[in-house]
């Protein structure tokens, strides 16, 4: 039995050789992520005799090329919930917390769990693509979002309460009408400097160019609203450069947000469940492929446990003796991202209430009995999945008959 733990890090991994009765083969050593150094490693694993098993943490995604690379390879590699490795003992008082004595630990923790080790599944480049696409998807939506209150927060010196002006969604290439109004109407006395018929002209030809509706009614809204508010800033070249400025970042934050939604959903469509996914009360174009892109190939898991425990929303336990808590905290231990996707859909499902639908029902039925928003919740983003794990699986392994036959 031959023990590799590996601790990754960006750039480099540490590793370490162990087997049974502490006895170690290669003594914590740093390799490089370059071809040369990766191609050593795999050849001084495979020199070994006996059975051996490559294990590492699953960090972020740093270790996602350092386990392609050993299964590639032929090897046996297994990826662990850093909790797991965290919370194991490594019969010791000293903790200490080196990138050594970490790969030391991963080893040894490969030795107490041999029997127990999955093998790592590569996930194909379709899925990958989609992850990697929703990740980003997130980070510039957190962008959108702050660049859009900085923007809020300048037009409360120049134009207060401009943004709620109008509630017309965003286009397909991210543009929304209040932002566009405000690079043109950048200051309250841009729209109160005018009379009303000049205003009411302007404003109407500005929609013709944006394309978007008028109504004269609404212009004088506009108009008789901006008549008594007051700016801050006066207005000049400078505070006209400064809203310019955070509506063209919002702008290039919007775009690339409607960019990056329907390449998902293109590239979530050549997933083979994705007609079953997009059929489920709750999902749509956004969340739909958000939702694929997270849990990945669900053939992967054994059983619905597994997925919800992927998930962290797989109900604790705390029991001892006659003792049995009745409320106890979800996990948490899963995919953060995921966990904030069905929370999305689990909020839609709250707005839309869809009349027979399982998931909505049995929330409403929490919520009835005065169940906390989280619990109710948490709780039909369990069964949730569990709908999902069936209908996916059932739909694939259709799929797979159908081939065969």
């Amino acid at each position: 039995m031959n023990a590799v733990g590996i601790d990754v890090s960006k750039g480099k991994s540490t590793v370490t050789i162990r087997r049974p009765g502490d006895e170690v083969i290669l003594p914590p050593c740093d390799v490089r992520h370059t071809r040369s150094s990766i191609d050593t490693l795999i050849n001084e694993i495979k020199s070994l005799e006996g059975e051996t098993k490559v294990c590492m943490e699953c960090t972020g995604r740093y270790y996602e090329p350092m386990a392609t690379w050993l299964t590639d390879a032929g090897l046996f590699v297994s990826t662990v919930n850093p909790v797991l490795i965290k919370d194991f003992g490594d019969d010791s008082l000293r903790a200490p917390k080196t990138d050594k004595a970490d790969s030391k630990k991963i080893a040894r923790y490969t030795l107490d769990r041999w029997t127990k080790l999955k093998q790592y599944g590569l996930m194909d480049e379709t899925r990958n693509q989609l992850k990697t696409m929703n990740r980003q998807f997130g980070f510039y939506m957190d962008q959108k979002t702050s660049m859009k209150n900085n923007l809020i927060s300048l037009l409360d010196q120049t134009f207060p309460g401009a943004n709620d002006f109008f509630d017309s969604p965003a286009r397909s290439d991210g543009s929304q009408k209040w932002v566009d109004f405000v690079y043109t109407y950048w200051h309250v006395d841009c729209v109160a400097g005018r009379t009303l018929d000049v205003f009411t002209e302007h404003y109407r030809n500005w929609c013709s160019r944006k394309g978007y509706n008028f109504s004269a009614a609404k212009a004088k809204t506009i108009y008789d609203v901006s008549k008594d508010l007051i700016a801050v800033f006066p207005k000049d070249d400078v505070t006209k450069m400064i809203i310019h400025q955070a509506v063209d970042l919002l702008n290039a934050a919007s775009k690339t947000v409607e960019t990056l939604r329907a390449k998902m959903d293109e590239t979530a469509s050549t997933l083979p469940e994705y007609p079953i996914v997009m059929d489920m009360n709750g999902v749509g174009p956004t969340l739909g492929p958000q939702l694929m892109a997270e849990i990945g190939d669900v053939m992967r898991f054994e059983k619905r446990g597994s997925l919800t425990a992927f998930a962290g929303v797989d109900p604790g336990k705390n029991e001892s003796g006659q003792y049995a808590q009745k409320s106890v905290h979800t996990s948490k231990k899963g995919s953060p991202h995921l966990r904030k996707t069905l929370f999305q859909i689990m909020d839609g499902l709250i707005q839309r209430s869809p009349v027979g639908d399982a998931v909505y029902d049995f929330m409403d039925k929490k919520r009835a009995q005065g169940k906390p928003y989280y619990v109710y919740m948490t709780a039909g983003a369990n069964k949730f999945l569990r709908i999902y794990y069936g209908r996916v699986k059932e739909y694939l392994e259709s799929l797979e008959t159908n081939e065969s036959e």
